[in-house]
């Protein structure tokens, strides 16, 4: 373990890592097949006290500022071996944040207190069909009508899109440009809002993924999550926590195909010995544990910087493209390792292979962090 972590941590991590095995291990190959998992496993997860990390006592959560806690927490689930399952349980990481800083009290105090106990699915919605990474040219609208916003547009790739019950949406409310954005948080069952297809995914099929559509769907104007045209500037400071998730899901996603591929090597035979007994064996597994340690410790630096108040975008860029490129590389030898076997589905690796393509998007692409990065650098 890391110098980063303290006896609190640690007993998170022992508590994370008892749910993972209770309730979910058990289960996942099956809610993989089936493209979901029970609704209940929330509820799960919130009296466990796994969803309130980082959010303020007040409104129930374990309190903020402990960036380390969430890392801890975070690396167990993966443990999971299901980075859908772990996308979408944690779908309130994204979605939550902004109306937990920025909505008005009585919206905050009605909407945070119970996502946090997991009676209730919060979701971030600000994909457009034609848009991808480029947020600040979103096109879904709400015009302001009395006491309410008129929203018109659609959303695509929302995680938990089905199942939410509450939307945090970025519309534009002004001109165009970053400067035109606003945040608003719509329910499920307002009028004119409606959930399309679940979409079919190439990995995370335990996932929620949907597209959203509004169509003059009518808002509260209380449900304004800051100021009005304000809404680029949180959603970048959110940016910022997931792209450290992202990271997390990264190293982790390569470190359980380095074990299973540790363990396959040991016992698979081949010419009559062990295939951990080849010399190629030995150095393509001694080149993947060196660059997950590389990733794991670079991000826990981010981290580090994070916790101590500072706004570390480069850094977090940088991670997060280095340990997606690790990733990749990481569950694409351990299929090459495990042979055929990696080819089936009932082989961990090809789950975890199929899962790290999506860590490169999700988040902002890796041309967009490099992007991100030379303008840090200047160049």
């Amino acid at each position: 373990m890391s110098d980063y972590f303290n006896d609190i941590h640690e007993q998170a991590r022992l508590s994370a890592r008892k749910f993972v095995n209770t309730h979910i291990l058990p289960h996942i190959d099956d809610w993989e097949e089936a493209g979901e998992f029970p609704r209940e496993l929330y509820e799960k997860a919130g009296d466990a006290g796994l969803l309130g990390i980082g959010f303020p006592e007040s409104l129930g959560g374990t309190g903020e500022g402990d960036v380390f806690l969430k890392v801890a927490v975070s690396e167990e689930l993966m443990r999971s071996t299901s980075g859908g399952l772990v996308a979408s349980l944690g779908s309130l990481d994204i979605g939550l944040p902004p109306v937990a800083k920025w909505a008005r009290s009585e919206v905050r105090d009605e909407i945070v207190p119970p996502v946090l106990r997991g009676e209730k699915i919060s979701a971030l919605a600000i994909t457009e069909p034609g848009g991808g990474s480029d947020v600040a040219n979103l096109k879904t609208r709400a015009v302001r009508d009395g006491d309410d916003y008129i929203v018109n547009g659609s959303k695509t790739f929302i995680t938990s899109g089905i199942r939410a019950d509450h939307y945090t949406v970025a519309v534009r409310t002004g001109g165009e440009g970053h400067g035109g954005i606003s945040l608003l948080l719509i329910d499920r069952d307002m009028p004119g809002f409606s959930r399309g297809r679940k979409l079919r995914k190439m990995g995370w099929w335990a996932s929620d993924t949907a597209e959203l559509f509004f169509e003059n769907c009518r808002v509260p104007a209380n449900r304004l999550i800051g100021a009005e045209n304000a809404g680029f500037i949180a959603i970048m400071s959110n940016f910022l926590a997931e792209r450290l998730m992202l990271c997390i899901m990264a190293y982790m996603t390569a470190q359980i195909a380095y074990e299973a591929a540790v363990e396959y090597t040991r016992q698979r035979q081949a010419f009559g010995r062990n295939i951990s007994g080849f010399q190629v064996t030995r150095h393509k597994l001694v080149d993947m544990a060196t660059r997950i340690d590389i990733a794991r410790e670079y991000t826990y630096r981010c981290a580090a910087l994070m916790q101590a108040g500072k706004n570390p975008v480069k850094e977090v860029a940088m991670a997060k493209n280095f340990a997606v490129e690790v990733c990749e590389e990481v569950t694409r030898e351990a299929v090459q390792l495990f042979g055929g076997m990696g080819y089936m589905r009932e082989s961990v690796v090809e789950r975890l292979y199929r899962d790290a393509k999506i860590l490169s998007i999700g988040g902002g692409t890796t041309e967009i962090m490099k992007e991100l990065i030379a303008k840090q650098l200047r160049l």
